[in-house]
């Protein structure tokens, strides 16, 4: 992937609430699931098109500044995350398998102003 950013989650409180308003704002529509005790409502899109998803669940807090980017981690998150620390920055979710890797990896880490960041990578 080429992609500065790589998927998005945006945090709800009430998923139907959330899904209705994207639906009608954005025209499109969701794909229900649940991952590890979280509520997800993924985006329609293209394959491999950047999309994102709805997300219920504990750490998902909406606000002002609340959306989770996702950025492209290459081919090792681990060598990432060693350098978001190095840097300055904290480590709150170790690189963790999406459907035991079947869908890739994802880190998330708090960066020098205190915005939660993701990293996605296939391996």
């Amino acid at each position: 992937m080429n992609h500065v950013a790589t998927w998005f989650d945006i945090p709800v409180t009430d998923m139907q609430r959330a899904k209705n308003f994207y639906q009608n704002v954005m025209e499109t529509s969701f794909k229900d699931d649940e991952m590890n005790g979280y509520k997800i409502a993924i985006f329609a899109a293209e394959e491999g098109a950047v999309s994102g998803m709805l997300t219920l669940g504990e750490h998902y807090e909406p606000s002002q500044t609340g959306a989770v980017i996702y950025l492209n981690g290459g081919n090792d998150l681990n060598y990432r995350l060693e350098r978001v620390v190095v840097q300055g920055g904290a480590v709150i979710h170790p690189k963790t398998a999406i459907n035991e890797g079947e869908c890739g990896y994802f880190a998330l880490f708090l960066d020098s102003e205190g915005n939660r960041i993701g990293l996605y990578s296939a391996a």
